[in-house]
């Protein structure tokens, strides 16, 4: 399944230690509960953890478009292979547009977070 879904070459690259350090699955750090790694018993959590590293590597407003439409692509990869009756398919793919519209709307706070610090604001040129 991993080879199947997009990611930057360097995600691939990462040791456990550095994958638990950036990344949390689905949401937000400590909302677990609130937005789980699986979609009816489905783990989604991968799509997450590769947009999780995407926020973290990118540095404009397309490289948060980028990651968020691949987070999408991701979630949409794993549903379509893991996923035999039509029903649960369905029910995913609508869990994973609603998680891909909150990243889209809300997610710019999460992104630029660390970015454009005071003391790199007239390096940028």
């Amino acid at each position: 399944m991993a080879n199947e879904l997009f990611a930057p070459p360097e995600y691939w690259k990462l040791t456990p230690e550095e994958k638990k350090v950036i990344c949390n699955g689905m949401g937000p750090k400590g909302y677990g509960l609130l937005v789980p790694d699986t979609m009816y018993g489905l783990d989604v959590s991968e799509a997450g953890n590769i947009h999780d590293f995407m926020y973290l590597i990118g540095h404009t407003i397309e490289d948060k478009e980028a990651a968020d439409r691949t987070f999408l692509n991701n979630m949409l990869r794993i549903i379509e292979a893991k996923s035999k009756l039509w029903i649960l398919k369905y029910i995913r793919r609508r869990r994973a547009l609603t998680y891909y519209i909150a990243v889209k709307d809300f997610g710019g706070p999460a992104f630029w977070s660390g970015k454009n610090k005071p003391e790199e604001m007239g390096k940028a040129k």
